[in-house]
């Protein structure tokens, strides 16, 4: 695009700082979870404070891609800012824990457009031949966040409150608003799509009737009580909505015919099952230490390091590895049976 080096990088680090931002408060939120349940109470929902950033931020991903390619990506990764920032305030001002989820919900949207935007501007401002070190330095910046998420967050609660796990989000916002609005070209490429707003919609509801019926069964509702018998039937029902709309669908949010695929069908399941164990571990290790073992928050955040820092050495590590050799079977097989141990001890 004819843009000078000095201006490439200042945009990257822009992209950077909002990638950094989404994949923080995936994290961020970990240690601090024992004191917003004391003052907000509700423990029983403690997980959907999580839970709702993820689940909005994965939903939301393939909507601000199509987005962002239609009516000009400089634009939508704004609003993915600026929404960001205001799920920020709003989850500091809470005064109950349903504000906060909703609030986090609100996070979550912001955050998925911040990951999809970013990469997509890349591929906008650099050249194909450089894309892959600046594609690094993006995995390099996720992975920080999971490592430092933690403990950062075991730190303002201490020191401050835990409200400013989200408002120190604003400042780093901020910055990245104002380099993106001066420093990124206003004419984008463009690309028309279909957007499969059905398909996104009939997810959301699938998802988030499983995911409440299990976040409320056995706990708010009887196992076999009617409102978690219709959460699981609507969740089944919509999901099954999703899949035949996604077999006609121009240009499907989640085309079906890659599960027919035996590679990509068992990294799936390989992936959810990592997932699974990690985001468990990181939300509930926390409060164990906190509230079985007495750790204050910012000790539960140092007790979190090894394993994170574990997981962003294995990521890298294995990727070069995979680069460089073309060899990738045997790193999925070892990561499981090594998780698999870790789960049994």
């Amino acid at each position: 695009m004819g843009l000078s080096h000095r201006r490439v990088l200042t945009i990257i680090g822009a992209l950077m700082l909002g990638m950094l931002l989404a994949a923080l408060d995936q994290t961020i939120v970990s240690t601090a979870l024992p004191t917003i349940v004391a003052d907000l109470h509700g423990g029983s929902h403690i997980t959907w404070v999580v839970t709702a950033y993820l689940l909005a931020a994965t939903v939301s991903t393939p909507l601000w891609g199509k987005l962002g390619d239609q009516y000009g990506r400089k634009t939508f990764f704004q609003a993915a800012i600026v929404l960001f920032l205001a799920g920020s305030v709003l989850s500091g001002f809470s005064t109950s824990l349903a504000m906060l989820v909703a609030c986090r919900a609100l996070q979550g949207l912001g955050g998925g457009g911040l990951m999809v935007g970013a990469q997509a501007i890349v591929g906008d401002i650099v050249s194909p031949r450089d894309r892959g070190r600046y594609q690094g330095l993006f995995g390099a910046t996720f992975g920080l966040a999971s490592v430092v998420g933690p403990l950062l967050g075991g730190v303002l609660v201490d020191n401050l409150s835990w409200r400013w796990i989200f408002y120190v989000n604003i400042p780093l916002g901020a910055i990245a608003l104002v380099v993106i609005a001066s420093q990124v070209p206003g004419h984008l490429s463009r690309l028309h799509h279909d957007i499969d707003y059905a398909g996104i919609v009939t997810l959301s509801i699938g998802v988030t009737g499983l995911v409440l019926l299990t976040s409320l069964g056995g706990t708010t509702y009887a196992w076999g009580s009617l409102p978690i018998i219709l959460m699981g039937a609507g969740g089944a029902v919509f999901l099954a909505i999703f899949a035949y709309i996604e077999r006609s669908a121009k240009e499907p949010i989640l085309p079906l015919h890659l599960f027919s695929n035996r590679t990509f069908s068992v990294a799936s399941a390989v992936g959810f099952i990592v997932g699974f164990a990690m985001f468990g571990a990181i939300l509930f290790l926390p409060l164990f230490f906190q509230v079985v073992k007495g750790a204050n928050p910012t000790t539960s955040g140092l007790l979190l390091l090894p394993l994170m820092a574990g997981l962003l050495v294995t990521s890298i590590g294995s990727g070069q590895a995979i680069s460089r050799t073309g060899r990738y079977r045997a790193f999925p097989i070892a990561g499981t049976a090594i998780m698999t141990l870790g789960l049994g001890e």
